[in-house]
């Protein structure tokens, strides 16, 4: 089973758990973010957590003392000491990815990735919002990102589907169909 198949694997049996009672436990994806970063910022706790020769008691401990500085949940808990009996908590920043992934379908979200050649005003990105809304059937997240190679416009990316609204599309679409047509 590859990384991806196993982050999302996980990931589905959280987002059971998160979503038991009908609306999602918001805070438990915050929760284990900041455990993530926790972990990332401290060698020490990675090598702990990490190495094979600690038995999962003492690793268990050590999660324990740091959820309780950080405040986490019983889900939380239970979910990190899972990741540890399994020799998993290396995969919890993927894990976390696919979570955010599944919430949102699960929620009714579509995810799109919007590259301008500069930054969207508020107005503009409401409408494209709208738009892109109004094209998948789907309440949208949006994550811009300015890509200098476009002239104007906008591309719209969602799942494996690209609306491109871009004059450099516009441009490869007229240079197609001149070189189709001679």
């Amino acid at each position: 089973m590859t990384l991806s198949a196993v982050a999302t694997r996980y990931a589905n049996a959280l987002a059971d758990v998160v979503t038991a009672g009908g609306a999602p436990l918001a805070g438990v994806p915050q929760e284990l973010r900041s455990f993530e970063a926790a972990l990332h910022s401290s060698q020490e706790l990675q090598n702990a957590l990490i190495t094979p020769a600690i038995p999962a008691n003492r690793k268990k401990a050590v999660v324990n003392r740091v959820a309780d500085v950080l405040g986490l949940s019983r889900i939380s808990r239970n979910f990190l000491f899972v990741l540890v009996d399994k020799r998993r908590i290396t995969s919890l920043s993927a894990i976390l990815e696919s979570l955010d992934l599944i919430l949102d379908e699960r929620m009714g979200f579509a995810r799109a990735e919007v590259s301008s050649a500069r930054d969207l005003s508020e107005p503009q990105r409401a409408a494209l919002s709208a738009e892109l809304e109004r094209l998948t059937g789907k309440r949208i997240r949006m994550h811009y990102s300015v890509d200098g190679a476009l002239i104007g416009g906008v591309v719209a990316r969602i799942g494996s589907t690209v609306y491109d609204g871009s004059v450099r599309g516009q441009l490869q679409t007229l240079e197609r169909k001149l070189t189709a047509e001679s």
